[in-house]
């Protein structure tokens, strides 16, 4: 079995016609707060999904909160859902375009939970977007996820635990986002000339190890 990582990164996959707004707002938006501003982005999740997290989904560890009232990542790159965008059969998934412009938000764990002081936060051991997960806010249980599993790159076996889930309550502010991650040059230098200068600027890297 992997031990916990002495340094967990977490990775929000999103659009590359998204950047330009996240930057502008300073934060990523939870779903919940998205959906009430409305802005012209690009979805790349599954609408059943996105609903069931914002109607139905909650959180043990906060029993009030719903997890479209939360920011979601990832603790891998390559994950199962950027293999679903990759293969874009999925009968529920409306985007179809693949991986190709799909973005890897990287941030460090500790760095963002100590971020969190006013605001709740948590991770699951599996699929927040499924009806049968774990979730804690305590960090002496992070060795309930499967890190064998989140570290994988031939999941079928695993699946479940690949998709473990790190959720922060309504914003994630954009100066935690450490590095980000694209499949191209093309994308590159798109990423390049969105960030602006003198901001917060993140290290952008070609990273075709991320992908599928």
């Amino acid at each position: 079995m992997v031990p916990v990582p002495d340094r967990p990164k977490i990775y929000h996959i999103t659009h590359v016609n998204n950047l330009q707004s996240i930057v502008a707002d300073g934060c990523l938006w939870c779903e919940a707060e998205a959906t009430q501003r409305a802005p012209a982005n690009t979805t790349i999740g599954m609408g059943t999904i996105k609903a069931r997290r914002l109607g139905e989904l909650r959180l043990d560890s906060h029993p009030n909160l719903h997890i479209g009232d939360c920011v979601p990542f990832y603790f891998c790159p390559r994950s199962v859902m950027l293999y679903v965008l990759h293969q874009g059969n999925h009968p529920d998934l409306s985007y179809r375009d693949g991986q190709a412009s799909i973005l890897h938000l990287e941030a460090d764990f500790y760095a963002t939970v100590a971020w969190a002081q006013k605001k709740r936060w948590a991770f699951t051991t599996s699929n927040a977007g499924s009806r049968f997960f774990e979730d804690y806010a305590d960090l002496t249980h992070l060795d309930k996820i499967n890190w064998s599993a989140v570290q994988a790159r031939d999941w079928q076996r695993c699946k479940d635990g690949k998709q473990a889930e790190f959720l922060l309550e309504q914003r994630f502010p954009w100066q935690l986002i450490e590095r980000i991650g694209v499949l191209s040059r093309q994308i590159y230098e798109r990423v390049a000339n969105i960030i602006p200068r003198g901001g917060h600027c993140p290290t952008v890297e070609i990273r075709p190890d991320w992908y599928y």
